[in-house]
């Protein structure tokens, strides 16, 4: 494989296929530095039967999924609760939104297809998609994955919707000091690039630097040296939400393209990356 990462400090932010990425950037002749900005994954059994229960006991008018995780969860639990055949139909009979292809593409899968579609993945693009329709008054059950999203709610609220939410997986933060490790490289240039693989550890990152004072200062970071990177559309929204402008994203969101894009990246610009 080819060298193209020779020399490169990465710092892999994801908990997620870290020792599979890890080795792929070793074989690029890259530095894999593991700075997890994100804790365990949990899936949140109660939330879900109860957002559930709620959901087929008093339908909503608008159904919006922002993860097509969060929609298998739900519906692998509406399997265990032997409701699956009933979740859809309500789903069905109600007018669908999607946040981002993937979820468009769960969709499909259960034959259900959105009137409001953003392929991108971000809150503003599904916020202006919803323009033609009137939402207030209407009954909103929100499908949100891990987070809350204060921004969509607001808005969701400000057009007059009453706005239900179920989480099916919670994300837990990282410990500070591994916050605290990766913001001082990233503020000091130890690192020539930062691979992101999902929302939260953007946030959870980003939050972190501002109890301390040092938001600015790791944002100028990523503005002259450090390489902001995201495997895909959907974590570079997340990134450009929180002031981070992802310099490489891989046509195919995948851990192992987000890599070898790296690879090229450095491949190709050189000069004033490597040897800081």
């Amino acid at each position: 494989m080819a060298q193209h990462l020779e020399g490169v400090r990465v710092a892999l932010t994801g908990p997620r296929k870290s020792k599979e990425m890890s080795i792929l950037v070793e074989k690029m002749g890259g530095i894999p530095l593991v700075r997890p900005a994100q804790g365990t994954v949990f899936l949140d059994d109660r939330n879900i039967r109860d957002g559930l229960v709620s959901w087929i006991s008093d339908p909503p008018d608008w159904a919006i999924f922002t993860t097509g995780m969060g929609l298998d969860a739900l519906f692998n639990m509406a399997e265990d609760m032997d409701i699956a055949t009933q979740l859809r139909d309500v789903m069905a009979a109600s007018c669908i939104a999607a946040r981002g292809y993937k979820t468009v593409n769960a969709l499909k899968k259960l034959k259900l297809t959105p009137l409001v579609r953003d392929d991108d993945g971000s809150t503003d693009g599904l916020i202006r998609e919803f323009g033609p329709h009137e939402l207030a008054g209407k009954r909103v059950m929100l499908q949100l994955h891990g987070e809350t999203a204060p921004k969509l709610v607001a808005w969701l609220e400000e057009q007059g919707a009453i706005v239900r939410q179920v989480l099916p997986y919670r994300h837990v933060p990282p410990e500070a000091a591994e916050l605290e490790q990766l913001l001082d490289e990233i503020i000091r240039h130890e690192l020539h690039a930062v691979a992101f693989t999902s929302g939260p550890q953007v946030r959870f990152l980003t939050a972190y630097a501002a109890t301390q004072g040092k938001l600015q200062q790791m944002l100028t970071a990523f503005k002259e040296g450090v390489i902001p990177a995201s495997v895909g559309k959907v974590t570079a929204n997340a990134m450009r939400e929180e002031g981070i402008e992802a310099i490489v994203v891989p046509e195919e969101e995948k851990m192992g393209a987000l890599i070898v894009e790296l690879g090229r990246y450095f491949a190709a610009n050189p000069v004033g990356v490597r040897g800081k």
